[in-house]
């Protein structure tokens, strides 16, 4: 696993460097709790805050799952509480469209790797994922769909034929990717998706609970801003 950069102390002579607050999602794009968690990601980058995203692989290899009625059976109850403690919005065309066409499969190493691209094209990795999260939930856009993702980074502006370059390249490094981002887990004494984490500026990593904050993203904040002032 890489190790977390040390910021270095400015020099006497110079004007203090802004402290670098690091959060760290480790998180998935197929994970609908995950989904949930979205407005406190962008009330924390709003903020100011530099969110790390950690793609867990949740659904990957033999845990990929094709729809079907008992995957449909098992989510919705899910996504009902989150829509009701969250108010994110999952659509019509999601219920009963995706979730009820058997033909897809449900991989996330689509989603991990077309972030990954975003990233090394300089793009904004976090309003992208949260662009497949809209799409899938809300829209019925399958996240695990090659030409959905593509369509996705082309609307928020980046070249198409880069995109496309830099996906197809990227399989060695999502699988990297992974293998670090259930390290940090472990490191962090956390289990499921989405768990988050702090990073001071000696690269000290600290697990934070973000389980009472959904739906709550002014408190969140607050409890988030009071990790750095301690």
């Amino acid at each position: 696993m890489t190790h977390p950069t040390t910021h270095s102390a400015s020099t006497a002579n110079s004007t203090p460097a802004a402290k670098v607050r690091t959060l760290h999602a480790i998180i998935d794009p197929l994970c609908g709790w995950c989904y949930a968690a979205a407005p406190l990601l962008d009330a924390a980058a709003k903020a100011g805050f530099t969110i790390k995203l950690h793609g867990g692989g949740m659904l990957t290899g033999p845990r990929r799952k094709q729809i079907d009625a008992n995957w449909r059976d098992y989510v919705m109850p899910h996504d009902l509480r989150i829509a009701d403690l969250t108010g994110q919005p999952f659509g019509e065309n999601y219920f009963d469209g995706l979730l009820r066409d058997t033909t897809v499969v449900l991989d996330s190493a689509p989603p991990i790797k077309a972030m990954l691209a975003v990233e090394a094209m300089g793009g904004d990795s976090l309003a992208y994922l949260h662009s497949v999260q809209l799409a899938h939930y809300r829209d019925g856009h399958s996240a695990s769909d090659e030409g959905n993702l593509a369509r996705l980074a082309a609307e928020l502006g980046l070249d198409p034929m880069s995109f496309a370059q830099h996906y197809a390249q990227g399989e060695d490094k999502l699988y990297e990717h992974i293998v670090e981002s259930r390290a940090l887990l472990n490191l962090i004494g956390a289990q499921g998706f989405p768990s988050m984490a702090i990073e001071d500026d000696d690269g000290n990593i600290t697990a934070i609970n973000i389980n009472r904050f959904y739906g709550q993203p002014a408190q969140w904040l607050s409890h988030l801003e009071a990790q750095f002032e301690s």
